[in-house]
């Protein structure tokens, strides 16, 4: 502790890399971000742009790469965007500023910032193209996760053959996120194909009865094929688990190769 506060009075440390350090968390203009999350729980900690002003957003993601060296933002739009953009060219102007606009992720990361590298892959899979959003979700946190991430899109039951032709490359991947709406039975043919983990993220496409995802959410829970689903549009905690599932498969694979 003593070095930590020798750090923080000769300005090498800030006071909220010393408070995430020392708490956990860091406390700022827009509240507390948790900055031991990833160190805790193996998922990065990610700043949700709904319910919060742009200004709201910029000043946590300052938080965020000041205490990890990395920010990431969900759910965002192109005020929260800009406002990221404008605040860390400001506080951070080396930071690079990824903005993925058709799921709305911001990621940005520090020049020291190393991104995980896990030995594992993460496919991604889409039943339609209005899956894309929350697929893309998943993707962006499954890779900063460390996992290499695989895509195959617009695949649904609507005809089968377009999933099986993609089955070998299904098979490869040592964990599926598989999005749907609708009645959301692509992640349970999936499922019935593969002896790969399969995690169901319903979508709230479609219309009608059982629309907004309801009818997707429900069919994946009812699923007779094995598999794990999150909520409807739950893309960060579908890559997230995605993502814990690839580093459990990485971490076998390094202790296979350290046996040889």
């Amino acid at each position: 502790m003593r070095e930590l506060l020798e750090a923080v009075a000769t300005g090498e440390v800030s006071v909220e890399e010393a408070e995430a350090s020392l708490a956990g968390y860091a406390t700022g203009e827009a509240g507390r971000f948790d900055a031991a999350r990833e160190t805790r729980r193996g998922v990065p900690e990610a700043i949700l742009g709904d319910g919060k002003t742009p200004e709201e957003v910029g000043a946590l993601a300052a938080t965020a790469v000041e205490t990890t060296g990395r920010a990431i933002a969900t759910r965002t739009d192109a005020d929260h965007q800009a406002a990221v953009r404008d605040r860390l060219a400001t506080d951070f102007p080396n930071a690079e500023v990824t903005v993925h606009d058709r799921s709305g992720v911001v990621v940005a990361h520090a020049p020291s910032f190393e991104t995980p590298d896990v030995d594992a892959t993460v496919g991604v899979v889409t039943a339609g193209t209005s899956d894309a959003v929350p697929a893309g979700e998943a993707a962006v946190i499954a890779a900063e996760m460390g996992a290499t991430v695989e895509r195959v899109e617009d695949v649904g039951v609507a005809a089968l053959t377009r999933i099986v032709d993609q089955l070998d490359g299904l098979r490869d991947a040592d964990v599926l996120v598989v999005a749907a709406g609708r009645e959301g039975a692509l992640p349970t043919v999936v499922a019935g194909l593969v002896d790969t983990p399969v995690v169901g993220l319903p979508v709230s496409t479609g219309y009608g009865h059982g629309g907004d995802g309801e009818a997707a959410l429900s069919g994946m829970l009812q699923s007779c094929t094995v598999l794990s689903v999150v909520n409807v549009d739950a893309g960060f905690v579908a890559g997230a688990q995605a993502g814990l599932v690839a580093r459990a498969v990485g971490a076998k694979s390094r202790e296979g190769a350290g046996d040889e």
